[in-house]
């Protein structure tokens, strides 16, 4: 499988790894587990567990909201100003979106746009950037420079037909996780959007996970993990190198182990 696709030499640059180190009797464990999660504050598990995987998310991007006060706001119709609820709702509502439609190119492209509504203008919403693009770490030097604005088209194409492929094959419960895990690396590494490139690569994996193993996927709390180990989270994309044409892959297992610890929440 991994042959025939489009990026496969960086796929096979860490897939031996991770398979031996893969324990698929403890993440059938997990997942028997995860599924039968429950919740005191209301039936609607999805609902509830998407609540945590927007605040989260939201969280790593720097917003100020908090899970007490998300809870309230959906389940409970405590008002806040809009500026505090209106980003994690734009992904809250981009969760339900993927969890009743297929993970298809268009669908995905439609997340997006649902994810930025409230971040970027109607214009950049959902389009491939056309510009230089890096990131800035806290003490603003550049700590990645993304694919440059002459390749990220074809990048992104690369990406997507990979996406397809994936989508529409069996796989046995090690390459759903780890193709998860890569193709959330993979498009945070191309950063093909002007803005939201991580919060939809999170909800990428997840998505891709459900079209795999189904709606337990959407109970699976990664970005409260991620969150919580926000460093361990930064570091493993930083471990690849700078700048995107010279990225090692072969330095991916720790990304990859981070969807498998996420599990045990």
């Amino acid at each position: 499988m991994i042959a025939t696709l489009q990026y496969r030499d960086i796929y096979e640059a860490v897939w031996q790894e991770y398979q031996i180190s893969f324990n698929e009797e403890i993440v059938q464990a997990e997942l028997k587990r995860i599924a039968l999660k429950q919740t005191n504050i209301t039936k609607d598990t999805f609902g509830f567990y998407t609540s945590i995987a927007s605040v989260f998310s939201s969280r790593i991007e720097g917003e100020q909201i908090d899970l007490d006060s998300y809870i309230k706001h959906k389940f409970l119709s405590v008002t806040y100003q809009s500026d505090f609820t209106k980003k994690p709702d734009d992904l809250f509502n981009a969760y339900a979106f993927a969890k009743d439609n297929a993970l298809t190119q268009s669908n995905h492209l439609h997340v997006h746009k649902i994810i930025t509504k409230h971040l970027l203008t109607s214009d950049k919403q959902g389009t491939v950037r056309t510009q230089q693009m890096f990131v800035l770490a806290k003490n603003s030097s550049i700590e990645y420079v993304a694919a440059d604005a002459t390749i990220v088209k074809k990048e992104f194409e690369k990406f997507k037909k990979d996406l397809e492929s994936l989508v529409k094959v069996d796989l046995p419960v090690d390459k759903v996780f780890f193709f998860a895990s890569m193709l959330h690396l993979l498009f945070v590494k191309i950063h093909p959007m002007y803005d939201g490139n991580g919060r939809t690569a999170r909800l990428l994996e997840k998505w891709f996970l459900a079209q795999h193993i189904g709606m337990a996927a959407w109970n699976i709390e990664s970005e409260r993990y991620y969150y919580e180990n926000i460093t361990e989270y930064y570091h493993s994309f930083q471990r690849l190198g700078l700048e995107y044409d010279s990225l090692s892959y072969s330095q991916s297992l720790p990304f990859t182990q981070l969807l498998l610890k996420s599990l045990a929440l």
